[in-house]
């Protein structure tokens, strides 16, 4: 019988590539939707036809345990967030239910349909992973940042991640759950929404490559990021669920990488000069920024046998590719996200 799993955030760029993942993987996967007349839950039944759709919300505890009763998952992937950190600002609150308590009542969802309170070992006993977030470290205490490192968020969307990551170690330690946190650094592609600044970037050099823009406004260009590949790092969230014992585990490249190097390679991807049409706006900047963000991913290069397997110029060069086909198709980023 075919191991079946759950994912919230199933419209995402992450749900995306991880229900990809696991249905070559022989997984029988469902999604965890608000409403199945979504737009974005029509979009991902074109590209993924085998996944099917429970209805539910993070927001709903009700909703939650009827899903896990319906679904009846091996395992469950909490992807499901507010994750555009600028947006954490505009509207906190609504982050902290989706983002932080949502995860409280996903694994209250498992603990009272599993039966997890028994201890580790239980049978029938249902393994979650929590996606966490490089943006807890924050205001870094050391570099690069491994599975020890102090956090220090510096946003709403921060600080809603660390109470997540920190309950889901509670739960695990409270009631034998097998429960993990992947603390996945900036991890990018051609689905990852417009509003992000790699997509930002990589639809802007498009346009003007294409003679629809004649500029590109961005903020801080000298913030550094560890940016990888999305389809490589939901590989390690299925790797994590097949270990052992449920540990937490970073998950990055290891290499900084400026907005102002992200950029160059874009630009360059394009044959053009990025001098040539990048403007400056300081209005684009957070209140309060993360200047750099590194992983060091040893632990999980040692226990799970993860590697990263594009390189940060493959992964810009395959996005800015990705948008010029998009814009010459005459289809809307903000709509067509999934190429």
């Amino acid at each position: 019988m075919a191991r079946r799993a759950l994912i919230t955030g199933i419209t995402g760029q992450d749900g995306s590539y991880l229900a990809e993942h696991l249905l070559e993987q022989g997984y029988e996967v469902w999604g965890l939707a608000r409403g199945q007349a979504n737009p974005r839950v029509s979009r991902m039944r074109k590209l993924l036809t085998d996944v099917q759709v429970v209805r539910g919300d993070l927001l709903d505890q009700g909703s939650l345990i009827s899903a896990v009763e319906r679904v009846q998952p091996d395992e469950v992937y909490n992807l499901g967030a507010i994750s555009f950190v600028p947006m954490s600002w505009e509207q906190a609150e609504l982050t902290a239910e989706v983002t932080g308590m949502g995860v409280l009542r996903m694994l209250e969802a498992i603990r009272v349909c599993s039966g997890a309170s028994r201890g580790s070992g239980s049978s029938g006993q249902i393994r979650f992973y929590q996606a966490s977030s490089s943006e807890m470290f924050g205001q870094v205490s050391e570099t690069p940042q491994n599975e020890r490192t102090a956090f220090h968020p510096r946003s709403p969307y921060g600080v809603a991640k660390a109470y997540g990551h920190f309950l889901t170690q509670n739960y695990r330690e409270s009631y034998g759950m097998f429960a993990v946190s992947g603390i996945l650094f900036n991890h990018e592609s051609p689905r990852r929404g417009a509003e992000f600044v790699t997509r930002k970037v990589s639809l802007g050099v498009a346009r003007i490559k294409l003679g629809l823009a004649t500029e590109l406004r961005l903020g801080n260009l000298e913030a550094r990021r560890d940016w990888g590949f999305a389809g490589d790092y939901v590989k390690a969230m299925h790797l994590m669920l097949q270990a052992a014992t449920p540990e937490d585990y970073v998950i990055g490249t290891g290499r900084m990488k400026s907005v102002r190097e992200l950029v160059e390679a874009a630009f360059a991807a394009a044959g053009l000069d990025w001098e040539r049409y990048v403007v400056t706006d300081q209005t684009l900047h957070r209140p309060a920024e993360v200047d750099l963000l590194c992983a060091d991913p040893k632990k999980a290069r040692a226990q799970l046998g993860w590697e990263p397997g594009v390189s940060f110029d493959e992964l810009v060069a395959m996005m800015v590719e990705s948008d010029l086909r998009l814009l010459s198709d005459g289809a809307d980023p903000y709509e067509d996200s999934w190429p």
